[in-house]
């Protein structure tokens, strides 16, 4: 990844709760960019990182505004034991109705989110991530899990099963497995998490940002604007017929054919040169 120097694009180049266009605060998460990498931690440790309304409201105003700079990739993290353990349930037993619909509504705009920006979306996963917190890893593009990180749908043995966490759980896992974490609501390890397709990495806890780091760097190699349209019509594709995938993918790719990034890629493999991204 290029460094274009720490505060590039209104982030600050050292941790503090500020918003990503350099107003106003945050009190549930920090943000942090790097070069081209911006890194977004949930810092409510002593609440083990649980999504209250504000909370998920704070993050997905950061990746919106994320999304509309020029950083490439992105690290969703968390300070503490866990990642995240889903869901606040001093919130959500606060709330009518009306109010957990709102709440969740929130949420699934989020986990959107994730998917629609332009940026790579990775996942550091150093310890539990529980419901909503499992359903964060799953959105995300990439994730990479320490070898002490457990994942798990824990509403199977309570009282408020995890529905919209299995949503994306199920897409990437499959039905069998999805129904083993959702109906017993028993953690898995991070092997078996590797196993069953939930994260693409697992390392050991002190190599966990060192493999972080290595995967996004390639996960964000080459044109900014042909990744983000890949990004974006792969998530369009999946899951659909293979007749509308293909026909979703042949447009966007013909499309995609003439973009500059595209006439400069085949233009230096052509001329045995390294590109020069236009973007």
């Amino acid at each position: 990844m290029t460094d274009n120097g720490a505060g590039t694009a209104g982030f600050p180049g050292s941790s503090r709760a500020v918003g990503p266009s350099g107003h106003g605060e945050f009190e549930h998460i920090l943000v942090k960019r790097e070069g081209d990498t911006v890194t977004v931690t949930m810092n409510r440790a002593a609440r083990r990182n649980s999504l209250t309304e504000d909370h998920l409201r704070e993050l997905l105003t950061a990746l919106r505004e994320i999304g509309e700079t020029d950083a490439t990739g992105v690290v969703l993290a968390g300070d503490g034991p866990v990642l995240s353990a889903g869901h606040d349930f001093g919130d959500v037993a606060a709330r009518d109705l009306s109010g957990v619909r709102e709440l969740l509504t929130v949420c699934t705009d989020l986990m959107r989110t994730i998917h629609s920006m332009p940026q790579v979306v990775l996942a550091r996963v150093h310890g539990l991530a529980t419901a909503a917190g499992c359903q964060l890893v799953a959105s995300c593009d990439l994730a990479v899990a320490a070898e002490s990180a457990g994942f798990a749908l824990p509403g199977g043995k309570g009282g408020w099963f995890c529905h919209t966490p299995a949503v994306p759980v199920a897409r990437s896992i499959g039905r069998k497995r999805l129904m083993e974490m959702a109906l017993t609501g028993d953690p898995i390890d991070a092997a078996t998490a590797l196993d069953w397709g939930l994260v693409n990495r697992v390392v050991p806890d002190d190599d966990l940002d060192d493999a972080v780091a290595e995967l996004l760097g390639r996960a964000t190699r080459g044109s900014r604007a042909s990744k983000a349209l890949g990004k974006q019509t792969l998530y369009a594709q999946l899951d659909r017929p293979e007749d509308d995938a293909y026909a979703i993918a042949m447009e966007v790719m013909a499309s995609a054919s003439q973009l500059p990034g595209a006439r400069e890629g085949m233009a230096a493999f052509l001329e045995k040169r390294p590109p020069e991204w236009p973007d």
